[in-house]
């Protein structure tokens, strides 16, 4: 039995909250058109607001981290690409490694719907929390159906 029953409510009420609260997955372009101020930036702003506000779970797979970081070092450099993941990790969101069971949700989605490796593993973590997914990519159109998809752009 636990011993302080307000603690516990209050445990249960957080547990709760979490449960209910709506989780959005950011593929790699939702950052990228945040970071290069593309159009669409000030919608990834309200999804970040939302995240600090504690009113969303932003989430991102790691290797479309990876895919933010390997792309900022081609296109802008090693320093620019080093400030990008420093900013990252200043934002309130979760960065999920790639088991097992999310490669093989990645690698069908891209199978099954010809979506890029990269982000299959987008889809396949929206799929896997129930979440939304945030992206301005429009290989993700093939996909519209079966995600509930947030368009930055």
């Amino acid at each position: 039995m636990y011993k302080d029953s307000k603690a516990l409510e209050t445990l249960l009420q957080e547990r709760a909250r979490a449960r209910a609260m709506k989780r959005i997955v950011l593929e790699a372009s939702a950052l990228m058109t945040l970071f290069e101020d593309r159009p669409g930036a000030e919608k990834v702003e309200d999804l970040i607001r939302l995240g600090v506000e504690g009113k969303r779970q932003l989430l991102m797979s790691v290797v479309n981290w990876g895919e933010v970081y390997s792309s900022t070092w081609r296109t802008k450099g090693s320093g620019v690409a080093r400030k990008v993941i420093e900013d990252i990790a200043q934002l309130p969101l979760e960065i999920v490694a790639a088991d097992l069971e999310l490669t093989r949700s990645a690698a069908e989605l891209r199978a099954e719907h010809k979506l890029p490796y990269t982000d299959g593993f987008a889809a396949a973590l929206a799929v896997a929390r129930k979440a939304s997914l945030a992206t301005s990519d429009k290989d993700f159109a093939f996909v519209e159906k079966k995600l509930d998809l947030l368009w930055t752009t």
